[in-house]
């Protein structure tokens, strides 16, 4: 086996082909559209997995999808093939990293399209900042409900979508069984002398009693929030994200993640993920600097400024 050098391996990890250990084959990580492929892009990356790599199709933790057993000088055509087919390797290095989305989008619990916005920040962010260099990498998580399938508050950003019930207590008839108490999975609604009581301080938001009751008490009116937690880690060092002191509308989402990115481009020391740089410089500078279009009228100058190197 040829010895490949040092810096064409760096070089073909930064277009998302991983070295596959004790060999000279790589592993190609394969990008969705904001966590989404399509029968024919499964077609096609099987014919790639078959005449580039060894036959196998392998899901990452990231909802991308690897192709090992590609040879190092091949990596070029698989690029070119792949991408004549709408197919993109990727994924890797101090860059925004593919977005993950729970199935929010379909399922029973989920308080908005998950994919939708997954596919919404995919094209915005991990395209279009698909040249900016960060001090590290850069996770984005996308959630449909408190359940938090997909772990949003263990991301560098992850929304959470939440809905908080509209009580009208008018229409609660006090019913001897009540949906909403018997739908409630934190015990926080409960029928006291007639009437439905919910414990604001219980309750987490979830939409799971809205439209539950016959007479229309809890309203299918709400309008879908989001939590949002940033700084998450999971792995070597585990830590939850800080969660912004107040949900947030829809149209504050995208603002808020382009917000965060500028901060953490310009606060971040070099190889310092997102959750250090929040304890070291406190999660009250955070919240005002990204509440504010600060952060917005410097992006050019900011995107612009090397990454910080610790003095």
């Amino acid at each position: 086996m040829d010895k490949l050098k040092a810096e064409d391996i760096a070089r073909v990890k930064g277009l998302g082909f991983l070295r596959n250990r004790g060999t000279n084959l790589f592993s190609g990580r394969m990008v969705g559209n904001g966590t989404v492929f399509t029968d024919q892009n499964f077609a096609d990356m099987a014919y790639i997995a078959k005449n580039f790599g060894n036959g196998k199709l392998i899901p990452t933790s990231r909802q991308a999808v690897e192709i090992p057993g590609i040879p190092f000088d091949r990596i070029s055509e698989v690029i070119e093939y792949a991408e004549s087919k709408g197919l993109y390797f990727g994924g890797t290095g101090n860059k925004i990293r593919p977005v993950t989305a729970c199935k929010g989008t379909t399922c029973v619990y989920g308080n908005f399209d998950t994919q939708k916005l997954a596919q919404k920040i995919h094209s915005e962010f991990y395209n279009g900042w698909s040249s900016v260099q960060l001090p590290h990498k850069f996770k984005i998580a996308v959630g449909g409900c408190p359940n938090s399938c997909m772990k949003p508050s263990l991301n560098d950003f992850g929304i959470e979508g939440r809905k908080a019930p509209v009580f009208e207590s008018d229409a609660c008839r006090g019913c001897k069984i009540c949906t909403i108490e018997k739908s409630c999975p934190m015990n926080a609604a409960e029928v006291i002398d007639g009437k439905l009581k919910i414990d604001t301080d219980i309750c987490i938001k979830c939409g799971v009693c809205i439209g539950k009751c016959p007479f229309a008490a809890v309203k299918n009116e709400s309008e879908t929030m989001y939590q949002i937690y940033i700084g998450g880690t999971w792995g070597k060092r585990t830590r939850m994200g800080t969660p912004l002191s107040r949900l947030v509308g829809e149209d504050e989402v995208m603002p808020l993640l382009e917000k965060t990115l500028l901060w953490f481009k310009k606060n971040a020391y070099s190889k310092e993920r997102l959750g250090l740089a929040v304890e070291r410089l406190g999660a009250e500078k955070l919240e005002k600097d990204i509440f504010s279009d600060t952060l917005l009228e410097h992006k050019e100058e900011i995107l612009k400024a090397e990454v910080l190197q610790r003095s």
